[in-house]
């Protein structure tokens, strides 16, 4: 399969919905989203921004994916203040933690904002149902959340999950950013073998879905609504204010407080999971969480865990072009006009290192099944920059610095990297991140 053709299978699987709606309708999305793009861009007093490249490897403006063009200098040290001061000890790292969040708020993924409205789980449905081989305690929960502060908008959080019926003990689980397929859409074909929840629950441990465009689209036209538009009150964005990759982690943690109240799961040994754009929205969740025991993150690329310095596959003015700015705070959308990536006071391998000392494992498929669109080394070199810091911690790095060969299984250290042969899925993965992660949850 090409990448070009790859990429659209990225966008197809991760918006199923989109594929349902009538071409007036996405065209209507579109406009209003790019209307909203430009109001921000106005509000920073920019003209232009400089278009990104192509994930068409054909095209004449394709991506860059020759290594002996790349060039990353001045990677920002994350055991270095910003006044220059060295950090020397887990006391300086929590403050040097501090720094780090806000650079990461005011100029990438945006503020959370405070005194956000409560949410309330109702339960839609529960049942006993036989997944694979095991019996499962299986349930849909719908969370509510108060809009009283601004009632013209309304907002519910679609999560479900499974643990096996017969234990007499909380279980561990694996909590995934996912999605439901529109009625009589037809899905891609299932890869052979068991799914990732009969994988999960084979071990004894539950699994959970947590749906983040039910709380808030995956699109600009919806920032005046979701949880992002009912806080702001539909009114537009501030320059800080916090995009979707932030709102949907803000949803990953009201399900993980209703798991803690749940005697069949223990909340301590809950991993966060993702793919692609939920792959960012992973390590997002993670960062900004510290009740997530463990990340997978699986093929997360830029805004995720690539280094965005790195000039190689997608790059910062993909982002911050009207299609995906909304990941984003408005401010991030500088960078692909007066300023580039170079300025950028941050970069992947530190939001890396915030999940510190919790750990880690970072998915991605084959160059040539999944496309250089995703960068997979330039996710490994995330990695390798954030390991000082979880040698700092006590922990275990990579066990390399050197890209390794494709399916190659670094499980050595607490941070663990594996290029699979597949394309742009977690799925061959999944089989060695189970037991590369007993360790942490058994």
């Amino acid at each position: 399969m090409k990448p070009a053709i790859i990429l659209f299978f990225s966008f197809f699987f991760a918006l199923p919905a989109w594929a349902q709606m009538s071409q007036q309708q996405r065209d209507s999305l579109n406009k209003l989203s790019q209307a909203d793009h430009q109001l921000m861009m106005k509000m920073l007093g920019i003209d232009s921004l400089r278009p990104g490249p192509s994930g068409n490897p054909q095209a004449p403006n394709a991506a860059n994916s020759d290594e002996s063009k790349v060039r990353y200098e001045d990677v920002p040290d994350p055991l270095i203040f910003e006044s220059g001061k060295p950090v020397k000890n887990t006391k300086d790292w929590e403050a040097r933690k501090l720094e780090l969040f806000e650079l990461f708020d005011r100029e990438m993924y945006g503020r959370t904002p405070e005194n956000l409205p409560s949410v309330t789980w109702e339960m839609v449905w529960e049942k006993d149902t036989l997944i694979g081989s095991v019996e499962t305690t299986y349930k849909k929960m719908k969370g509510i959340v108060d809009n009283s502060s601004y009632p013209s908008i309304s907002v519910a959080i679609d999560f479900e999950y499974g643990v096996p019926t017969n234990v007499d003990k909380s279980v561990p689980l694996v909590l995934e950013f996912g999605w439901i397929w529109p009625v009589g859409m037809q899905r891609p074909p299932a890869p052979p073998g068991p799914t990732w929840q009969e994988q999960v629950l084979s071990k004894g441990w539950g699994f959970g879905v947590i749906i983040p465009t039910s709380y808030q689209a995956d699109n600009g036209a919806g920032l005046r609504a979701g949880i992002i538009g009912m806080v702001n009150k539909g009114e537009p964005r501030k320059l800080d204010d916090w995009g979707t990759l932030k709102a949907w982690a803000w949803g990953a943690s009201r399900a993980l407080d209703h798991l803690e109240n749940d005697p069949k799961v223990n909340a301590d040994k809950v991993t966060i999971e993702g793919l692609s754009r939920y792959g960012k929205a992973a390590i997002v969740a993670m960062a900004y969480d510290s009740r997530f025991a463990v990340g997978l993150i699986g093929s997360s690329g830029a805004g995720g865990a690539k280094m965005l310095r790195r000039v190689f596959g997608e790059q910062v003015e993909n982002l911050a072009a009207s299609g995906e700015y909304h990941w984003f705070a408005p401010n991030f959308i500088k960078y692909a006009g007066r300023l580039n990536q170079d300025d950028l006071p941050v970069d992947a391998h530190e939001l890396i290192a915030l999940c510190a000392p919790r750990p880690m494992f970072i998915s991605v498929g084959s160059p040539t099944e999944e496309g250089q669109w995703i960068d997979g080394k330039g996710m490994f070199g995330a990695a390798v920059f954030a390991g000082p810091v979880y040698e700092l911690l006590g922990r275990k790095p990579l066990t390399t610095s050197m890209f390794p060969p494709i399916q190659t299984f670094l499980d050595g250290g607490d941070l663990a990297f594996r290029q699979h042969e597949g394309g742009h899925t977690v799925g061959p993965n999944w089989p060695y991140f189970i037991e590369w992660v007993k360790k942490y949850l058994e």
